[in-house]
């Protein structure tokens, strides 16, 4: 009897079985415009040996005009087809099913050529769209339909169809984008005119046995978005129409509220899906933050939809399913939401890859074989880098002993998973810790590594981490200033009145931990809906509640202080920087840029600003919070140098740079890859 009934129940379409409940959803990774097609295959074949149910690839623009950018991959001519032919075929041979995503960007197209419902240009692109006429309007669903055929040709299982995420078909849907006065806007029915024609055109062209998933946003996020009762008249003329399955898609790319970060409380929008459940004949899957096998199981045994969707958590572990099915979900690769390698990058025009899978996207460049000459190698620090290092070392054979000063693994993860909105990494830490035992690695916590504990391994890695830096505030050694190691530890407990000095990561961390009270938002989704102002569609148009509804008051008065004078949080990740500054303003904390840090004293902190040290002010604090960056801990690496003991530097031990884990775990996996 399997843990998860529900998850692992095949699920029947008629013409064709998929093995399991289990689609990964689509990713735009980069790699088809990569142009080596041998790796896009060997990606998604090794999902397909990890036996998920159903894959759906990154978006494929149907002309210039849909794609995403210039340069972005599209299915067009018969080379396009005979190359993802050799994806399709990779994948088949390892027994797996792949559809293709047909994405049509419209007005989020990055490039003059982009085209729109209405002539409403998107807050989150530069380019104004063109507003299309009825001949425009008949190339577009033209186009998608013959990318539906040449996907077919190509050897996909099916299509999904785009709709959803604020796309160009769901951007006709709305008044919010679509001004139009002809048969293609204004009333409901002439706005939902185009994606029913698309998919009823698209199934007359590829015929009965082909999977077509239609990509509905079930709760748009935006103003005058859809309201539920028109998401379900949607719905059901979509399946008249011919789509085999609805996928749900949540938020639009411009909302201003987090949809898929590590905040978001998980399945955090399964309940609406759950409103669609017998409202059509066909199948329904659910999607967002869902990445654990127990999740998901709960997610489809509770009846909120027939499948369930994982993007990220593909990435993070291939073999996600196989291992659920084997009894092994505590050897999963957690996902933990962290968008630092996959949507980042994507949004910087990067390679996607994952911070706790570097493999991912990298599997014929990062391989991992078995050592010819098995080898002894120390590890030291237990921190993400040399976790990685100890795991995969392992991993290929070579005999590891991993040493750290501290009574337990995970190294600042063990700090990060203390953050309100971080709970995820406690996930991580527990999955480190269960592949140290499974790969029999020693491990030696509270121990002192030193140059005599060090010779005679065959391998020396440090991976010491980091230490704060010193910032030489005069006044710092006072009873009010403490680290934010102390602090997240809490061996420390600041006062009602809080500055915290540095504005990079960290500082963002510390400032969350210091203004949350009570449980954290993410193990409580009414209240993070509250606090985001998330309602439900069928109540409030487009899912927005009315303004008015006020966050928890903060548990500290915090001020947010940077040398830099800039826009707080510049430097952090691309797709969440804005989520951290939403969620510190919401506690209103205070953001002050351009200082100099002049002393410290029982009344405060003073400061002033610019190089001419202007402006003397006293910031009234009880406590300060020292949060001004780190320096590599090298102490133990000298001593072997000095000893001239050959030895390897991973981690913040080479480059302390706001405890980037993943450049560590990249660093890490990639240096036992070659020893």
């Amino acid at each position: 009897m399997t843990t998860y009934p529900h998850l692992l129940a095949p699920l029947d379409l008629g013409f064709t079985t998929l093995k399991n409940r289990v689609l990964m959803g689509s990713m735009h990774t980069g790699l088809e415009e990569t142009k080596d097609w041998n790796r896009v295959a060997e990606f998604y074949a090794e999902r397909a040996r990890g036996d998920v149910g159903l894959m759906v690839t990154g978006g494929i623009g149907p002309n210039l005009e849909g794609s995403v950018l210039p340069g972005a991959a599209m299915m067009t001519t018969q080379t396009d087809i005979d190359n993802h032919g050799i994806v399709t075929k990779r994948v088949h041979d390892a027994g797996g099913k792949i559809a293709m995503q047909i994405l049509h960007a419209g007005r989020y197209a990055y490039g003059p050529m982009c085209v729109a419902p209405s002539a409403v240009k998107s807050p989150i692109s530069p380019f104004p769209p063109s507003e299309l006429d009825e001949d425009g309007i008949e190339k577009q669903i033209s186009d998608i339909v013959a990318t539906a055929e040449r996907a077919k040709q190509a050897g996909y299982d099916g299509v999904e169809i785009m709709g959803s995420e604020g796309y160009f078909l769901n951007q006709f849907l709305v008044t919010h984008t679509n001004k139009r006065t002809d048969r293609w806007g204004g009333s409901y029915e002439n706005r939902m005119r185009l994606p029913i024609e698309v998919v009823r055109r698209a199934r007359e062209a590829v015929g009965t046995d082909f999977i077509i998933i239609y990509r509905l946003s079930m709760i748009d996020l935006v103003p005058n978005g859809s309201t539920f009762d028109e998401v379900v008249q949607l719905a059901k003329e979509i399946e008249k129409a011919g789509a085999t399955i609805i996928n749900t898609g949540i938020g639009w790319h411009e909302a201003r509220i987090p949809t898929i970060a590590t905040s978001v409380p998980r399945a955090a929008f399964a309940w609406v899906t759950k409103k669609l459940m017998g409202q059509v004949g066909i199948p329904v899957i659910t999607s967002n933050r869902i990445n654990t096998p127990d999740v998901a199981e709960d997610v489809l045994a509770t009846g909120c939809a027939d499948m369930v969707s994982m993007a990220r958590p593909m990435l993070a572990d291939a073999h996600f399913v196989a291992k659920a099915a084997a009894g092994n979900g505590a050897q999963i690769a957690p996902c933990i939401a962290c968008n630092q390698a996959c949507l980042d990058h994507t949004f910087s025009g990067k390679l996607s890859s994952c911070l706790v899978n570097p493999r991912a996207c990298n599997e014929t460049e990062l391989v991992i074989e078995t050592a010819t000459t098995p080898k002894s190698i120390a590890v030291v620090g237990a921190g993400p880098a040399g976790l990685s290092a100890a795991i995969t070392a392992a991993e290929r054979g070579h005999k590891v002993t991993l040493i750290d000063r501290a009574d337990e693994i995970g190294g600042q993860l063990n700090m990060a998973k203390q953050v309100p909105g971080k709970e995820e990494f406690w996930g991580l830490v527990d999955w480190y810790r269960t592949m140290v035992a499974e790969m029999g690695i020693e491990v030696r916590l509270g121990t002192e590594a030193t140059v005599e504990t060090l010779t005679g391994f065959d391998e020396v890695i440090i991976a010491t981490g980091v230490l704060p830096r010193d910032t030489a505030i005069p006044g710092q050694d006072g009873a009010n200033v403490h680290s934010y190691i102390d602090v997240l530890k809490k061996r420390s407990v600041p006062g009602k009145r809080v500055a915290v000095i540095g504005a990079g990561g960290i500082g963002f961390d510390v400032s969350e931990f210091l203004v949350h009270q009570g449980d954290s938002l993410t193990e409580n989704l009414p209240d993070w809906m509250v606090e985001w102002g998330v309602s439900d569609p069928g109540e409030h148009r487009g899912g927005l509640a009315p303004e008015g509804s006020q966050p928890d008051a903060p548990a500290r008065a915090v001020t947010l202080l940077q040398r830099k004078a800039e826009k707080h949080g510049k430097r952090l990740g691309k797709t969440t920087g804005w989520i951290h500054r939403a969620a510190l303003n919401m506690k209103d904390v205070q953001f002050v840029a351009g200082v100099n840090y002049e002393r410290i004293d029982d009344d405060g902190l003073h400061v002033s600003f610019g190089e001419a040290r202007e402006n003397p002010t006293l910031i009234e604090v009880d406590d300060i919070v020292m949060c001004a960056g780190q320096v590599p801990d090298r102490s133990l690496a000298d001593a072997l140098e000095q000893a001239g003991i050959a030895h390897h530097i991973i981690g913040g031990a080479d480059v302390a740079a706001e405890l980037d884990a993943k450049r560590a775990i990249d660093q890490g996996t990639r240096l036992a890859a070659t020893l």
